[in-house]
């Protein structure tokens, strides 16, 4: 990467000096390229493929009380200390595959002194950026909005009216729901004549804002900019994926400003928590600093490749990533929450047989009483669950097994009825006016106090040393609002603090414990986000218990996680088809397989039907680590009859497809250039795969709902 001083020619600022820009280009890659832009007299700021000049939005917003900002919206651009900041400086280092620039920029009202940092991935066309503040003046400051990132052109200077928007929407049990927006239309950045109106920009903006700690509870922290190719469903022009990685309040939004000759510049804006969505200001005295959240962008042509581009990225922020082995768990569809000696022992066997490596003991280990959900919080093994032996007969039967033990907790929350709502102090728990917050019969621990990381850290020092649990399933249920107000300049800083602190907490843990695997669960998929990702081991997609409304959740979370982090459950039962099992394990194939059901009760049959699933899995593991995500009918609705996803790997892809429609059918699939067969199905096949050539794959699937997961053994695609 060069930094290159070039003078433009843009109005001179004395008489005889012309300003100076120095550029910097950060990629460049087929049609798509993203420079730095670091003029002496104007903000640093991002430019895109077709820009020139001083880009028109500055890299950095910021909000505070009393500056607010330069021309009156609701968006956080066109903030005033925004557009005083002018550059001091800059440096380049590189670290373990990365680039990194950091930009120096100072505010000569506020003394603010603004630090972006930018790690460019080596090789690829992707970037994590965040922005440090720090006050370098004699007075307070109170922010309000701090940019992690701004870019204008975010997909060159492609008209708004021609720009799409992908966005995930979700809730519990009916995650990953991807839908793509035409930004000019109706609920979006429509035509207003700008420069009519004394050519100031458009005051609104097409805004996702998640709230609380369920950082995808509502929309998923990631998305994509398209410009159009002509519809959605091609994989269109120029594309930039964006991901917010904050285990908590965050805002994304695309609005519209005019550059200095009236033409039209759409700006994305990728922000953690704000005043106006999450009660967040932070109060920034004399020499103290504040950090904003990381984000990344990843860009490419076309929206797949964004996906593939985003996907690699996110392996490089991986801390410690290891083989993704095949969990059972005792949960879905089958224990519920009611684990006992006899019900378990069976299930362990069962599991070892089919090949599991890890088999994690859900929820209700610890309960003595029957109705657990308000009495949760010492994590202490029942007694009367495991009469005969206790908690380690049934841990030493997993070891038996050759598999490894794991333990569900809900760490952050305590029940209103356990020992321990009385025992510790009203600071060891989130409060607003002084009063603990309570959400459906829990209390939320505040992970700032140390009595709570002490209690946190013995409960998993004790079940590690104890038991030799290797795994922990980390979940939870409830989320606290906008936040704590105690100690904390305001509900949404409370809350900031309270995801670092819970972040802190997960490095220690990781730090005595360098060999656990620890899966992400928020109620299935409501805290997605690479904070936590980065770290961890896996995430759980969902806790969608019905197999025919999980394809859609499955194939869709593949834009916003790994696939090898992508736990998609898989619960084959007794009581199923071939078909209906096959359905179910090829869900928990399009991604990471996450394996339960009453494995013990079923027949040879079933059983070596479900064993041939986990083989594949473990087979393709050192693939899927390598693997990028693919569509090969789009992204697909929630109720579409059609669903498919695939993994695309240097020498082979895999490709699950189910089919959800009553009737027979037929269909073309658009995959990579390779020889196809089925990789998984019932031993009574009714599906016919063919192709002629390199052309479209053409699978015809008898009547009512099936699935396979099909193989193309190909080279040089990934």
């Amino acid at each position: 990467m060069r930094f290159h001083g070039v003078v433009q020619g843009s109005q001179p600022t004395t008489a005889n000096h012309r300003s100076a820009v120095t550029r910097a280009v950060l990629w460049t890659r087929d049609e798509v390229e993203l420079a730095l832009v670091l003029p002496d007299d104007a903000p640093a700021g991002l430019a895109t493929s077709g820009g020139a000049g001083t880009p028109t939005q500055p890299l950095v917003e910021i909000l505070a009380v009393g500056q607010g900002r330069a021309s009156g919206n609701t968006r956080n651009t066109a903030t005033a200390i925004g557009a005083r900041l002018r550059v001091l400086g800059h440096d380049v280092t590189s670290e373990d595959g990365w680039t990194v620039v950091r930009v120096f920029q100072g505010d000569a009202v506020t003394g603010l002194h603004v630090t972006s940092h930018l790690r460019v991935r080596e090789g690829g066309s992707s970037l994590q950026s965040w922005t440090s503040v720090r006050n370098d003046g004699s007075a307070p400051v109170v922010l309000q909005a701090v940019s992690s990132l701004m870019i204008g052109h975010p997909v060159g200077t492609v008209p708004v009216a021609d720009t799409l928007s992908l966005e995930g929407h979700g809730e519990w049990v009916g995650e990953n729901r991807w839908a793509w927006t035409r930004l000019s239309g109706q609920d979006g950045l429509v035509g207003l004549d700008l420069p009519a109106h004394q050519h100031q920009d458009a005051r609104g903006a097409r805004t996702l804002v998640s709230t609380g700690s369920w950082s995808s509870g509502r929309h998923n922290p990631s998305g994509v900019v398209l410009a159009d190719g002509g519809s959605a469903a091609a994989d269109g022009g120029p594309a930039l994926a964006w991901q917010v990685e904050h285990n908590g309040a965050w805002r994304a939004e695309l609005g519209v400003r005019l550059d200095s000759s009236d033409s039209e510049v759409l700006v994305l804006g990728l922000l953690g928590p704000t005043d106006d969505d999450h009660a967040w200001t932070r109060v920034l005295g004399a020499g103290e600093s504040f950090d904003s959240v990381r984000v990344s962008l990843a860009a490419a042509s076309g929206w797949q490749e964004s996906l593939a581009e985003l996907t690699r990225h996110r392996r490089a922020l991986r801390r410690n990533p290891r083989r993704p082995a095949v969990v059972f768990n005792d949960y879905m569809n089958t224990l519920m929450g009611d684990p006992t000696t006899a019900k378990l022992l069976p299930l362990v066997d069962a599991a070892a047989r089919t090949g599991a490596e890890y088999f994690c003991i859900d929820a209700g280990w610890y309960d003595d009483g029957g109705d657990w959900w308000d009495s949760v919080g010492l994590w202490e093994p029942s007694v009367s669950r495991f009469p005969d032996g206790g908690l380690r007969r049934v841990v030493d039967a997993i070891r038996a097994g050759g598999m490894v033990p794991g333990l569900w907790l809900e760490p952050e929350v305590v029940g209103v009825r356990s020992p321990l709502a009385e025992s510790l102090p009203d600071e060891a728990f989130l409060q607003r006016h002084g009063v603990r917050i309570t959400e459906h019969g829990r209390h939320l621990l505040d992970l700032r106090h140390r009595d709570v990381v002490k209690h946190l850290d013995e409960v998993v020092d004790r079940l590690v040393e104890d038991f030799g649990v290797g795994y922990f399933k980390l979940d939870y249920n409830v989320t606290p609002g906008a936040g704590t107000d105690l100690g904390a300049d305001s509900p949404g800083d409370g809350l900031l603090q309270q995801n670092r602190a819970h972040l802190d907490w997960i490095d220690g843990v990781l730090e005595r414990h360098p060999d656990l695997v620890i899966e992400n669960c928020a109620s299935g998929a409501m805290r997605a986000d690479y904070a936590l990702l980065s770290r961890l081991d896996l995430q759980s997609t969902s806790d969608q218990q019905n197999p025919l409304l999980y394809p859609p959740i499955a194939a869709g979370a593949l834009v916003g996680i790994l696939p090898e982090q992508a736990a998609n459950w898989a619960y084959p039962q007794p009581d199923m088809t071939d078909e209906q099992i096959v359905f179910t394990m090829s869900t928990g194939l399009a991604g990471r397989l996450y394996l339960s059901g009453k494995l013990h009760d079923m027949t040879p049959e079933q059983a070596a039907l479900v064993t041939s699933g986990v083989d594949l899995a473990k087979r393709w593991t050192s693939r899927l680590v390598g693997s990028v995500p693919f569509w090969p009918v789009g992204l697909p609705a929630w109720s579409a009859p059609l669903v498919a996803s695939g993994l695309r790997d240097a020498d082979e892809s895999l490709v699950a497809v189910w089919w959800r429609g009553t009737e027979a059918t037929t269909l073309d699939l658009d995959l990579p250039a390779g020889a196809v067969d089925i990789a998984y199905g019932p031993p009574d096949d009714g599906w016919h795969v063919t192709r002629d050539a390199d052309g479209p794959v053409r699978v015809r699937i008898p009547a009512g709902p099936q699935a396979r997961v099909l193989r193309v053994r190909h080279a040089g695609l990934a």
